[in-house]
């Protein structure tokens, strides 16, 4: 197992604090494997591993385990008075009521408490009625760059690819970490990520959504997909079903669209206005959480290469803890406004910069923002590296491996 530093040394910095941790994100994004190397932290803390009691809810081992109370009596006879326990539960939005038991284990017990969970709303009005200010979100995503070539280099040490070529492997297949233990084909990789993507739409859309147009779902999955860098509304999505002949509801689309989101499969980015400085309710951005989900379902398309590279840094930005959102500034798109912590900085994404005039339309968006933000103009070019009045123009490898 590679740790993968971003979470662990969150996980790490977390142990013995009051807070329970919870890590959310897809499925097979990596979230099992963090738990098994806190658990090994914990062991190599000299804990007791009596005192560890790691429960995977989605191994059959722990089928019995569906209720809060079956949950909790099972921790209340594994604790032991005077000795602190680590509880590591994996995949808990499969007991009903959980957060009634994490509640009362929190009372009853002296512990140490770690979820996971493939479902964004675990942390929903409900969960911050039981557990207010008591817990922190550590959002799990798939594999960085820098970790993909990190996972390279553990997996396959006489590999001498050049950077820029691992990174065009990496815009062909994707994130998903189990992807990267092992030598796949093209094929055989949209394979594996198919599989997860059947899972998730199955488990944590449909199933827990109650959605019984599963034809429909997908349909709209699709249509997220192929329109991925591009802004629409539920509204653009119920147009084009009834320009194919098929009447659907406005709420059911955003319905299905917020059970996309709660699965990890799709994220929101909203409109904002940089002169009015306010957040705009229309024509939003969704991404893909992993682009393997858009080969895995309809194939690599270089047509949509704009909206990959979008993707792609989108997803960085969102590691990296930024609030992201798309940018309108008077007449001019602006790809990614990211904020953190007070500050930003301004990205657009462009494959290559073949003309004066793509050259016009990427740098003057961001010149007309007058600020002191680090200002990116991120493509694919290798040999056009000119900075113009500030605005940085940087090779899409170069930057999601640089600090900003």
């Amino acid at each position: 197992m590679i740790a993968r530093a971003t979470y662990f040394e969150q996980l790490r910095e977390f142990i013995d604090k009051p807070q329970i941790k919870i890590l959310t994100g897809i499925r097979r994004s990596g979230k099992s494997t963090a738990l098994l190397l806190l658990k090994e932290e914990l062991l190599a803390r000299s804990i007791d591993g009596h005192l560890i009691i790691h429960i995977n809810l989605e191994s059959f081992v722990f089928s019995d385990l569906r209720t809060a109370t079956q949950l909790y009596r099972y921790v209340e006879e594994k604790v032991q008075k005077g000795k602190r326990a680590y509880l590591l539960l994996d995949e808990i939005q499969e007991v009903d009521g959980w957060e009634k038991a994490i509640n009362s284990m929190l009372v009853d017990f002296d512990v140490d408490i770690y979820l996971t969970g493939s479902n964004s709303h675990l942390l929903s009005s409900e969960l911050a009625t039981y557990l207010a200010g008591r817990f922190v979100e550590m959002p799990v995503y798939t594999l960085s760059f820098a970790e993909y070539l990190q996972f390279r280099t553990a997996y396959f040490p006489g590999d001498s690819t050049d950077r820029k070529s691992a990174f065009m492997a990496y815009l062909r297949v994707g994130g998903f970490p189990v992807l990267h233990t092992a030598n796949y084909s093209i094929e055989t990789a949209y394979k594996v990520v198919y599989d997860i993507y059947s899972s998730v739409i199955l488990r944590d859309t449909v199933q827990r959504y109650k959605i019984r147009d599963v034809e429909l779902l997908e349909r709209i999955v699709k249509y997220a997909i192929d329109n991925i860098g591009n802004t629409f509304s539920g509204k653009n999505v119920a147009d084009y079903f009834k320009s194919q002949q098929r009447k659907i509801d406005l709420n059911t689309v955003y319905n299905y669209l917020t059970a996309l989101e709660g699965a990890f499969i799709l994220y929101r980015a909203s409109r904002y206005d940089i002169k009015g400085k306010e957040i705009l309710k229309t024509q939003e951005k969704f991404y893909l959480s992993d682009v393997g989900l858009l080969y895995a379902t309809m194939g690599y398309r270089d047509r949509m290469i704009s909206g990959i590279l979008e993707n792609i840094v989108f997803l960085e930005l969102k590691r990296r803890g930024y609030a992201v959102f798309v940018g309108k500034f008077l007449d001019k798109e602006i790809d990614f406004i990211a904020e953190k912590k007070g500050q930003k900085i301004y990205v657009q994404v462009a494959y290559k910069l073949e003309s004066e005039q793509t050259v016009e339309r990427e740098f003057s968006s961001l010149l007309a923002i007058q600020d002191q933000f680090p200002k990116y103009v991120v493509t694919l070019d290798d040999f056009w590296k000119e900075a113009v009045e500030g605005v940085q123009h940087v090779h899409l490898s170069d930057f999601l491996l640089q600090s900003f």
